[in-house]
């Protein structure tokens, strides 16, 4: 993963830190967008292009402490006019230099623009479905009630956590977690769904609660959870089937990757 990456190279050497401060109409990435730039090499991506090759000759001249005024923090760049850029825009990069004591105050901050999801189950798709999230702007918490399932090495955007019953950890989900449900058991399944939308009743800040499973399945849901109380426009929250249509494989990495699509669906642009 990138940022892993990131923070092994950063415990022995310094770097320049790129960041997308700001941006003004048609530009390649989006704000908080972010490249570490080393002596040798760089790790993550501000857009590519005449850009990217701009910042990183004005990375390594920071790095390198060349004579003369550092610079200031912020540059602006025309991607149009001055780099002859089909895009147009402009943005504003952000230039720091970083060392390995910075390490604790990056991860913060670098987590905090990662998005919150809630994986519940630990079958075969869900973790094809960790691989995939692993490498996205997300920040998983990965749920189920068999503590034996989890694998030893997980990237640094994935943390476990066991609970039994599995609906308890509904309660303490982050603030604005997309929800997604693949437990061993349609029995958890359900009592997952119940949870999520007793809290979205409560709370409403879970923007997507996605179920996997069948039409069928989530007809018989429907009428188990509407015995319950809820309603109508409560259930119509929950997206089952999930994965972005059109695509008809069954294989779990096949699952994973149109879930995660859909997932990448729901962000903010």
């Amino acid at each position: 993963m990138i940022r892993d990456t990131f923070f092994s190279r950063l415990k022995a050497e310094n770097a320049c830190l790129i960041t997308l401060h700001a941006s003004r109409g048609s530009v390649p990435r989006e704000k908080g967008a972010w490249m570490a730039v080393f002596s040798q090499g760089a790790v993550g991506t501000v857009g590519g292009g005449q850009l990217e090759l701009q910042a990183l000759a004005e990375a390594r001249r920071r790095l390198a402490g060349e004579p003369g005024e550092p610079g200031e923090p912020l540059l602006r760049y025309a991607l149009g006019p001055a780099l002859g850029q089909c895009c147009g825009g402009e943005v504003q990069l952000c230039f720091e230099l970083v060392a390995a004591a910075d390490m604790a105050a990056l991860r913060r901050r670098l987590t905090a623009t990662y998005v919150p999801v809630a994986l519940f189950g630990g079958g075969h798709v869900g973790h094809a479905l960790v691989r995939v999230l692993a490498s996205l702007p997300l920040q998983v918490s990965w749920i189920d009630s068999r503590d034996e399932i989890f694998p030893v090495d997980l990237p640094a955007n994935v943390g476990c956590e066991f609970s039994d019953p599995v609906q308890a950890a509904v309660g303490s989900l982050a603030s604005g977690s997309r929800v997604l449900i693949m437990s061993f058991s349609h029995a958890e399944d359900l009592d997952i769904v119940a949870a999520c939308l007793l809290r979205q009743r409560l709370q409403a800040d879970l923007p997507y609660v996605g179920l996997i499973g069948s039409r069928t399945k989530w007809a018989t849901f429907r009428r188990r959870l509407e015995a319950q109380g809820f309603t109508p426009q409560e259930l119509a929250h929950v997206t089952c089937p999930i994965g972005v249509a059109g695509i008809s494989g069954k294989q779990p990495e096949v699952i994973a990757v149109a879930v995660a699509a859909q997932i990448l669906q729901t962000l903010p642009g």
